[in-house]
């Protein structure tokens, strides 16, 4: 099965998945900034504790301007039960002193001037790029990387592997919805042990590899 045909399948199945807490932000908001608080946020923390802690946070401040009066205790407080939440607190006011001072308090939209923000790695750059401003970037989380490598798709050891895989690969027109289509998929349906294979819709074509067990 072509990479085309299994992204349209998955695609048709996907309203039924739960969606992220960053489609969230970005499909209520359109905000860059809201979208690279959210990215900082969600770095080792699970969907449903990072959304709400998002939401609280915002209820006090949204821009960098905003972000950077709050006191750390503040955000502390907005913010938990993230994980490392104090440290985030720091790294949430230093990038909004950044973004003030060398952008104007703009969120850049370019990979590499993202990359130059305190706390940002090229998963969080190219999220902020495909979902806060609807732009060509391949973010490969944990999922991503599982997946495209159970079906096949790219032979990597590593994320940062698998984004440059992809980046030679797979056709652009599939970047931008590839990072939230495959982690809906993997937190629904391609769990990282134990997939739900009978429930799955690309089960046929699917070479499974690495699959030991499945449901």
């Amino acid at each position: 099965m072509s990479i085309g045909h299994t992204i349209q399948r998955l695609r048709r199945e996907a309203p039924r998945w739960r969606v992220t807490a960053l489609a969230e932000v970005a499909a209520q908001w359109h905000d860059p900034f809201r979208v690279l608080v959210a990215c900082l946020l969600s770095l080792r923390t699970k969907d449903q504790t990072t959304g709400p802690a998002a939401a609280r946070l915002f209820a006090l401040a949204d821009t960098p301007d905003g972000i950077r009066r709050l006191t750390p205790r503040a955000i502390e407080r907005a913010i938990y039960p993230v994980g490392f939440y104090r440290t985030k607190a720091r790294v949430l006011r230093e990038v909004s002193r950044d973004l003030l001072a060398r952008f104007g308090g703009a969120v850049p939209d370019d990979i590499d001037a993202l990359l130059t923000l305190k706390g940002v790695g090229r998963k969080t750059a190219n999220l902020v790029v495909t979902q806060g401003f609807n732009k060509p970037g391949i973010c490969v989380d944990v999922h991503v990387h599982r997946i495209s490598n159970r079906w096949g798709y790219v032979k990597t050891r590593t994320p940062e592997e698998t984004e440059m895989a992809l980046r030679r690969t797979l056709p652009r027109r599939y970047w931008i919805g590839y990072n939230d289509l495959l982690v809906s998929f993997g937190q629904n349906v391609c769990l990282p042990v134990s997939p739900r294979c009978s429930e799955c819709p690309i089960q046929a074509g699917c070479p499974r590899k690495g699959v030991v067990h499945s449901r």
